[in-house]
């Protein structure tokens, strides 16, 4: 959707209102220009089939929805966007065999953009807020039992500066439950020893501070020293970010994740693991060994316990050992087997 103020406008308001990343702003204006695409092929159609649609600018003009007037045609063409407009684009991603998950995404960068048009007065009503998003699969995040997470971390050689970078980042990545764009944000002052705490800065450069373990506080002691030596070594060298590349500059996520697939192999685990997967776990077994919803929350940086709330789901094998011992007729039963065992059963090796 080249050459729309609009869309410019919207994708300049996430970056520096909304503080998006710009990973997330890209799929925004990614999704904004198919959906421009699509109109634009759609009223072309129209034009040609029949004499009406967005024929004219007094057309347009005429158009109630719209606050704003210009001479841009595709703005023209977004201005004028109907419900029936919205529900035939949903439709055309339905036919291309989108996931529920990809359009329930687009359709909700249609939504806030709309909502930005109206914020701004430049349509006086939202086209989208109409449409339903499309009710999605419920799939349950795949973590590690923590003999895996172990597994991994043991398979880390240390000997060396690298190695012990990379077990210094896993380590972290369980102990704190931090993303990975967290954790490569992450500059030396954020972590506090005395206090063992980390200053996270989160989505929306919303900042949060975490407690960190002594397992990763050791990793990353024993990782600084080795740091520091290269530091004094090199006039290239970013002092102040943590975790850095073999060019002293900030480490990238997919650096963090080429990482991780090599360790994963030496490890005997499943290649499909990602970083991610550490952050998965941390929040498991943090509720698996009895920390309450909302403390997981925080710690995530969960602006929805609803988005918590999906980790519940993983603990039903801590929760049928709690009904197994405080159900008054279950744990009656748990017992039953050992008073009514037959002798015959006794005398078997």
């Amino acid at each position: 959707m080249e050459n729309c103020q609009l869309t410019s406008d919207f994708i300049n308001y996430l970056n520096h209102e909304r503080h998006f990343s710009a990973h997330t702003a890209k799929s925004y204006s990614a999704d904004l220009s198919q959906f421009g695409d699509f109109l634009t092929k759609r009223s072309e159609a129209d034009n040609t089939s029949q004499q009406s649609g967005f024929q004219t600018n007094n057309d347009y003009n005429a158009h109630p929805g719209i606050a704003v007037k210009t001479d841009n045609k595709i703005e023209q063409i977004i201005l004028s966007v109907e419900v029936s407009d919205v529900r035939a684009y949903l439709g055309a991603l339905n036919e291309k065999e989108y996931s529920k998950s990809t359009i329930a995404r687009k359709l909700a960068t249609l939504r806030s953009f709309y909502k930005f048009l109206v914020k701004r007065n430049i349509v006086t009503s939202n086209p989208v807020a109409p449409v339903r998003t499309p009710k999605l699969d419920k799939k349950l995040p795949k973590f590690l039992e923590y003999e895996e997470v172990k597994r991994l971390l043991d398979s880390i050689s240390t000997q060396n500066w690298l190695g012990a970078r990379d077990c210094a980042i896993m380590e972290t990545l369980y102990s704190t439950g931090t993303r990975v764009s967290e954790l490569v944000s992450l500059n030396m002052e954020d972590i506090d020893f005395l206090s063992e705490v980390v200053h996270i800065r989160g989505k929306g450069k919303k900042e949060r501070i975490a407690p960190i373990g002594s397992s990763a506080l050791q990793a990353i002691q024993h990782y600084m020293e080795f740091r520091n030596r290269r530091a004094q070594s090199s006039d290239d060298f970013d002092a102040k970010v943590l975790f850095v590349n073999k060019h002293g500059k900030r480490l990238s996520t997919r650096s963090v994740r080429r990482k991780m697939d090599k360790y994963l192999k030496i490890a005997g685990l499943d290649p499909s693991i990602s970083p991610h997967t550490l952050r998965h776990s941390f929040a498991t077994h943090m509720l698996n060994n009895g920390a309450d919803l909302r403390s997981v929350q925080e710690l995530l940086g969960h602006q929805s316990l609803s988005t918590t709330q999906i980790y519940t789901h993983l603990g039903t094998g801590r929760l049928k050992d709690v009904y197994n011992l405080a159900h008054p007729r279950q744990s009656e039963q748990t017992t039953e087997p050992e008073n009514n065992t037959k002798p015959e059963e006794n005398s078997n090796p």
